[in-house]
């Protein structure tokens, strides 16, 4: 404990700081200093960012699911983090206090973007994002009453500083027999589902593993569009198996195919081992013929040496 209060008297309670132009750090160390930032306490005020909760709908209808989210407006240069952030960061979240009989799933979070905490590759968002979840109501309910829907919501947002911080989101909707979409935010929810992960049959992906170096290979079907010369993608790891922070080479092959050289992880939180390389490979200009979505998601079988 006594070295623990001598390191709080090098930092802010309320914001960590750390400058990082002469380190060269290992995954190990960019999760202590992760751990150290929230073990310091998180802050409430709202720094680098604004945070609220929005409803999809005008009202609540007994037993039918409805949506609600997290919406997070960044300020310029500074960033939150996706539901695997990478080797850096902590994703954001929220714990549900929902009146009796209401169940929450699983937040939902739009297509990752590459962020820079410090010098380190993570995965967020810089831009403002909509992080939603689908909300069950019981099927009995009087007609009229206010429901107020709250949760605790965790997040880092980081820039030149990394801030933990918390609050209480709420909202209050009432029940009716019918709900409309809510005219200032039912077109960003739209929006953002747009933006959401995706599978696709009519790519094929491949992956093999030699100690730390682990090969990618995405080839397309006939309906696919296959990759051009110097066309580049960027790879996100779903569970934090591989390093965001290291570089990714990339081959384009003859037959319009890619071929992705990735490194593992120093360190990997997960329980087991992972049989499958769990990640998105994100495009510009779309995977299919005529169409602008970007991030595949992929989960080949890791073939290892």
């Amino acid at each position: 404990m006594r070295r623990i209060d001598a390191m709080s008297r090098q930092f802010s309670v309320n914001s960590f700081q750390w400058s990082v132009s002469s380190l060269r750090l290992n995954t190990a160390h960019w999760l202590l200093i992760t751990c150290f930032a929230l073990l310091l306490g998180t802050a409430s005020a709202q720094t680098g960012l604004s945070i609220q909760l929005v409803p999809e709908t005008t009202a609540i209808v007994p037993g039918q699911p409805f949506r609600v989210g997290i919406y997070i407006q960044h300020q310029p240069g500074w960033h939150t983090y996706w539901r695997q952030p990478g080797i850096v960061g902590v994703p954001t979240s929220i714990a549900w206090e929902l009146p009796e009989g209401f169940t929450a799933g699983p937040l939902e979070y739009p297509e990752p973007e590459s962020v820079l905490m410090f010098q380190i590759k993570a995965q967020g968002y810089e831009r403002d994002v909509l992080l939603q979840t689908l909300i069950t109501p019981p099927k009995e309910l009087p007609l009229g009453k206010k429901i107020f829907l709250q949760g605790k919501a965790t997040w880092m947002c980081c820039g030149n500083t990394c801030h933990p911080g918390h609050g209480e989101l709420s909202l209050s909707l009432s029940v009716a027999a019918e709900a409309r979409p809510d005219f200032r935010w039912a077109p960003l929810f739209e929006k953002e589902r747009a933006a959401y992960v995706r599978p696709s049959d009519d790519w094929t992906s491949s992956a093999t593993e030699k100690g730390l170096q682990v090969t990618l290979h995405l080839t397309p079907g006939p309906k696919a569009r296959p990759f051009q010369p110097d066309e580049k993608v960027i790879f996100f790891t779903e569970d934090g198996w591989i390093n965001s922070d290291e570089p990714q080479p990339q081959i384009v092959n003859a037959d319009g195919s890619l071929t992705v050289h990735l490194t593992r992880a120093d360190v990997f939180l997960g329980k087991t081992i992972p049989s499958r390389l769990e990640g998105v490979v994100q495009r510009e200009g779309g995977w299919l013929p005529n169409e602008t979505w970007r991030s595949l998601g992929i989960s080949p079988v890791l073939e290892r040496e």
